[in-house]
């Protein structure tokens, strides 16, 4: 099945270039212009990832990614045309998964939906019974649908979280610091830097955790990285 992609922005032609390019590669592209637009579609539509400005008329990007989240984890990917950080961590922070500034090479824009898509989906390939899901006390993951619950309460992760979450569990105890975890998470050809990696790990805690403040699960070991324990 080809790709279902969502592009929000409301430069037509930037819109209008995207979507060709897409097409080319055999992906299927939606398009909307506003930021109510964007959220009817994203409820309406299946999408593999979400490309999504963050200046937009009705409702910003921000506020769109924001909304998204209460229903959906699918990727998304903020399109800013500022270049300064607090705009790439803000996207971080209210749900986005990866950030790229305008403009925009369109090969670099295509090399980065493919490569998360890719994620993903091998994520949601169906594994063997014996490793479809994990258990940790109270929390069970499984993998195959890319389900998170807390003593039997589902918990909505974003597609990122989950790829940290799952990589931590898998591997109890084991201390990652946050330049293997943005390499092993995001790739090595991802330009964030390791903020990206502790803006992740604040709100996977904020969702997981009883008390974020004293983390049951995953734990910092200062001046080295993070591991999860329970």
């Amino acid at each position: 099945m080809a790709n279902r992609v969502l592009v929000v922005d409301d430069e037509k032609l930037i819109v209008k270039g995207i979507r060709f390019s897409l097409e080319q590669d055999g992906m299927e592209v939606d398009c909307a212009y506003d930021g109510e637009e964007a959220v009817e579609k994203a409820k309406a539509g299946v999408y593999d990832i979400i490309l999504l400005d963050i200046m937009l008329p009705k409702l910003t990007g921000l506020e769109v990614c924001q909304q998204i989240r209460e229903f959906s984890a699918v990727p998304i990917v903020m399109l800013t045309a500022k270049g300064e950080d607090m705009d790439k961590i803000l996207g971080l922070e209210y749900g986005a998964d990866d950030y790229i500034t305008k403009p925009f090479n369109i090969l670099e824009v295509k090399a980065r939906i493919k490569a998360i898509i890719r994620r993903t989906s091998a994520h949601t390939r169906t594994e063997t019974v014996e490793n479809s899901f994990l258990e940790a006390g109270d929390m069970r993951i499984e993998r195959d649908n890319r389900r998170v619950s807390i003593s039997g309460r589902e918990i909505n992760l974003t597609a990122r979280e989950f790829d940290v979450l799952e990589l931590l569990v898998l591997h109890p105890g084991k201390v990652y610091s946050r330049e293997s975890l943005l390499k092993l998470v995001w790739g090595a050809d991802y330009p964030g830097d390791v903020r990206t990696v502790d803006v992740h790990i604040r709100r996977l805690r904020e969702k997981i955790e009883t008390n974020p403040s004293e983390p049951g699960y995953v734990h910092t070991k200062w001046g080295v990285g993070y591991y999860f324990k329970h």
